[in-house]
């Protein structure tokens, strides 16, 4: 600083005001403008630690995941976080830790160090997790996870919703015989979208066949066993509905190997909006988008509007359900 200074023949006081953008009244136009290019050809940096502890602010955001950044869906979780950061003037810094104890301590501290604004913690799949420890006295908000008693704020998808909006789909293009090839695993995915299928029968005035209901690994390979298990009913259902992409297109699979078409033999509809599969099979797939950009998004608009306030307390935490859109494609 001293340096630009001497360079742009200012003292140091009006370097700091030309370069930070403060006391606009005390500096012209001109001598900002001559000290800021000096700054540029020096390659002047400003000191963020030293500007956060002045301001008693920091521009920094944490975002730590269990292991978000290695799926398929990372790109929008993290999109839908930087792209709020942006909005407010905030850089995002990210963390893995690939759900190991030790990595998230040394993670929070590095936090802490950088005096993070607040933190987003999300992990790769929906699901319950303990309170996240060793970032207290900063705000934390949940994405796609949740705590026992909702003692934080989180916003998770619309499991049943999605589970609905996907049934009705098939209920709408006239199918009234509906299996539903749900996980094996112990999630909320699990139940919420077992409830959304019901739901949307009994809307239809359709009668729930718990034989209807296949549980499989949520795989491939477990939709294309659970696919054959479907056709051995007599009579067959006329459209299944999929726990995710991938038992999906192991369902595809189960209906060549017998000769069946779809949707002319059996409507298909998934789960997830997986990219590498939904759009790219043959005939693409109608399925339930999983809401990951407006997961990270909305969670951190709610962490910088409300995780924070100036005065007053901060408001009661909610679980907040996100809706799962769908995308309709060939296969219904």
């Amino acid at each position: 600083m001293q340096e630009v200074a001497t360079r742009a023949g200012v003292s140091l006081a009006t370097a700091s005001f030309a370069i930070n953008g403060t006391g606009a009244r005390k500096v012209s136009e001109e001598t900002r403008h001559r000290v800021q290019a000096v700054a540029e050809e020096l390659g002047y940096r400003p000191n963020a630690m030293a500007q956060n502890l002045s301001r008693a602010r920091s521009s920094f955001i944490g975002f730590i995941t269990d292991s978000v950044a290695t799926t398929p869906f990372a790109g929008e979780m993290i999109r839908g976080v930087q792209d709020a950061a942006r909005e407010h003037g905030y850089v995002m810094l990210m963390a893995n830790t690939e759900s190991d104890p030790r990595t998230f301590h040394d993670v929070a501290s590095m936090m802490l160090d950088h005096q993070v604004h607040g933190v987003v913690y999300s992990t790769w799949y929906h699901r319950q997790v303990s309170t996240p420890t060793g970032l207290s006295g900063i705000p934390v908000v949940l994405a796609n996870c949740y705590t026992r008693g909702d003692r934080l704020q989180s916003f998770v998808p619309d499991e049943a919703g999605g589970g609905r909006a996907a049934t009705e789909i098939l209920t709408a293009h006239g199918h009234r015989r509906i299996a539903f090839i749900n996980s094996d695993l112990s999630a909320p995915a699990t139940t919420g979208r077992l409830r959304g299928y019901r739901k949307a029968l009994q809307a239809a005035g359709i009668p729930f066949d718990k034989n209807l209901v296949l549980t499989t690994t949520p795989e491939q390979e477990g939709g294309y066993t659970a696919g054959l298990r479907l056709l051995q009913l007599d009579p067959r259902p006329t459209a299944v509905f999929c726990y995710n992409d991938r038992v999906a297109m192991g369902l595809y699979d189960a209906l060549r190997t017998r000769g069946l078409s779809i949707p002319q033999d059996m409507a298909v509809v998934g789960f997830d909006n997986q990219e590498v599969i939904a759009a790219h099979l043959r005939p693409a797939l109608t399925t339930v988008a999983l809401p990951h950009y407006e997961l990270g998004y909305l969670s951190l608009k709610w962490l910088l509007r409300e995780g924070a306030p100036t005065t007053g307390e901060a408001p009661e935490p909610t679980r907040t359900l996100v809706p799962c859109p769908t995308v309709e494609r060939s296969s219904t």
